[in-house]
């Protein structure tokens, strides 16, 4: 059984050292997280290292229950109150941290971790690629709820991997890294070229259609 925990710390790890290189520019970029600089998903990624329990649940229920909002509205408070080098410190600090999303366990601790730290590397246009092998723990998780949360239009399409034995649903090939159909089952819109299939233009960034 692979140790979910173990590929947890690696990635903190390992994003903690990239954003230990970004430019202030960097930080300042945008990400694949619609309307979120690389700022506001490092500060959404370390809120739960940052608030108790207690906190959260009143956050979201002044979001009126809606995750989003409250997800949204935390990440753009803080990223506007901390530094760079004060969210970098916040991750840092909290590798072996033991949080996870409720009812997911640390699965959904990875594949949080995972995505987020995708939405940065591949908006950046960085080469940092997490471990096949661990992009395929968070695939495994994967259910059709998790498009369907992230409004993940998938309809006619069949994911297949070119790095790993994965495919997911039925339809028309769309061919690319498991890391990257990842992304669009979350929803995102991946910059021209990482996909290949006919289908390919309609998960291309919108700015760049």
């Amino acid at each position: 059984m692979p140790n979910l925990q173990a590929e947890v710390q690696a990635e903190r790890t390992e994003q903690a050292d990239l954003l230990a290189t970004l430019t202030p520019e960097q930080w300042n970029a945008p990400t694949l997280s619609a309307g979120w600089r690389v700022r506001e998903v490092i500060a959404h990624t370390t809120a739960p290292f940052r608030m108790s329990l207690g906190r959260t649940v009143w956050e979201l229920a002044k979001a009126r229950g809606d995750i989003n909002r409250m997800a949204d509205r935390l990440a753009r408070r803080d990223a506007a109150r901390l530094s760079p080098a004060e969210l970098l410190a916040a991750l840092r600090d909290n590798i072996t941290h033991p949080w996870a999303p409720p009812g997911d366990g640390p699965r959904g601790a990875l594949s949080h971790d995972v995505i987020h730290g995708l939405d940065i590397t591949v908006g950046l246009g960085l080469d940092r690629r997490p471990p096949p092998e661990r992009v395929a723990l968070v695939l495994a998780g994967l259910r059709p709820k998790n498009a369907k949360f992230f409004g993940a239009d998938l309809t006619g399409v069949r994911l297949e991997a070119t790095d790993l034995d994965w495919v997911y649903g039925t339809g028309e090939p769309l061919r690319g890294l498991a890391q990257d159909l990842l992304l669009v089952v979350c929803g995102r819109h991946l910059p021209p070229g990482r996909l290949k299939g006919e289908s390919a233009p309609r998960f291309n960034a919108p700015a760049l259609r």
